[in-house]
């Protein structure tokens, strides 16, 4: 009987939902919870999507201002009316968020390395302290906006936590924003976690018809034929797009270089035509990491033939998610592919190529099918031909490569 009653009230609030105005929909909702009884309110939510607290809601206004219900019919709110969004009457409201989440430069707004260290209910109580009255759940809801969410750390073998992080995080940041200032590229760099390519479960949950689930295999073996991917991403966070090639060979630091040759050729030398220099943030291990002579001999490669000279910067050990990357791009493609088994290389360079945000993020995929061997050794002539030059800071992580002239 209850699923009979479910079913009745998702067809009315299919037909009524798209006639009724926000407070229309709620009363209607919290009169059929009223009408059924005991557990309404739960069977009303489960039908409709409403939350029971706009339900409750919806009661105690019914219940409250019953002349308000009588006269609905001459009060509905037409469009553009009732209150004006807090973002509207408060505009400095998303610059002073901002500025509480920044990592470094406390108070700066433009600084472009961010991650979220306070809770939402610390950061309400700082913009209250500022004149700026906001609940928590508000302060939740814009961070999400802003391409937010929660990170936790990642620990790697050199330890969580180096004596130097928070001196590198500066480094960085005053690079990206010299950088910026000067209009010269940055891109922040990553792999991917490698994905199963077939009809393997994907988490998450997507739209379907009542009762028919996406079937897949019960089992995670690795279908031989088409085995795994590997997406390796670039991505702009002055113009806020993407680019990822999906590999199907080894995550080897000449696929990682030749993804952020192809983002050059089919992207970055569009949107900076005179660029002279090109800044890279990566993490430090990996097929992008700070110990492989390869990375450094494969950049020096790209460096000679774009003409650029190549500055990179590493995330200290255990802080490789605070790499922009992965909190505007990469989170976005999995939010994009959720539910959706990855069933042949076209659909995860569709899916992931799909991916759009409200901020306007773009990006841009391809497949990559060459063949990239494991093993590959630069000697120590090739390692000195490189025109390399480290900072005085932590050289080891901060370096220059500079197109050699003969080239």
């Amino acid at each position: 009987m209850e699923a009979i009653t479910e079913q009745a009230l998702q067809r009315k609030y299919e037909r009524l939902g798209e006639i009724l105005d926000e407070r229309g929909r709620r009363w209607w909702a919290a009169i059929e919870a009223n009408e059924l009884g005991r557990g309404g309110v739960s069977l009303v939510a489960r039908a409709t999507g409403i939350s029971r607290t706009t339900i409750y809601q919806g009661m105690k206004e019914l219940s409250g201002n019953r002349k308000a219900l009588e006269s609905e019919g001459k009060r509905i709110r037409a469009v553009g009316g009732g209150r004006k969004r807090l973002t509207e009457k408060d505009p400095q409201l998303v610059g002073l968020l901002e500025s509480l989440v920044e990592p470094t430069v406390r108070g700066d707004p433009e600084s472009p390395l961010r991650w979220i260290c306070k809770s939402t209910r610390q950061l309400a109580d700082a913009l209250r302290e500022q004149g700026h009255p906001v609940g928590r759940q508000k302060v939740c809801e814009l961070l999400g906006q802003l391409g937010f969410s929660l990170q936790a750390n990642r620990k790697t073998r050199e330890g969580s936590e180096h004596s130097d992080r928070d001196q590198q995080f500066e480094h960085i940041n005053a690079q990206v924003k010299a950088f910026q200032s000067r209009d010269q590229p940055v891109i922040s760099v990553d792999t991917k976690k490698k994905e199963l390519v077939g009809d393997f479960k994907n988490a998450g949950r997507e739209w379907r018809p009542k009762g028919k689930p996406q079937e897949v295999r019960s089992h995670d073996f690795m279908d031989p034929e088409l085995g795994k991917v590997n997406p390796y991403g670039v991505y702009d966070p002055t113009s806020n797009v993407g680019w990822v090639s999906v590999g199907t060979d080894h995550d080897t630091a000449e696929f990682a270089v030749e993804t952020i040759r192809r983002w050059w050729q089919h992207m970055g030398r569009e949107h900076y035509p005179d660029a002279a220099e090109l800044l890279i943030t990566a993490d430090g291990g990996g097929s992008n990491g700070y110990r492989l002579r390869l990375w450094k001999f494969a950049l020096q490669r790209f460096a000679d033939t774009t003409g650029l000279t190549v500055r990179v910067c590493h995330f200290p050990p255990g802080t490789s998610k605070w790499n922009k990357i992965e909190h505007r791009m990469f989170a976005f493609i999995s939010l994009n592919w959720r539910g959706q088994p990855l069933t042949s290389h076209e659909v995860i360079v569709n899916l992931i190529g799909s991916t759009r945000t409200r901020t306007g993020l773009t990006i841009q995929a391809a497949l990559d099918t060459a063949v990239y061997p494991t093993g590959v050794k630069v000697s120590d002539e090739d390692l000195s031909k490189i025109n390399l030059a480290r900072d005085a800071f932590h050289g080891e992580w901060n370096y220059s490569i500079a197109p050699n002239c003969s080239s």
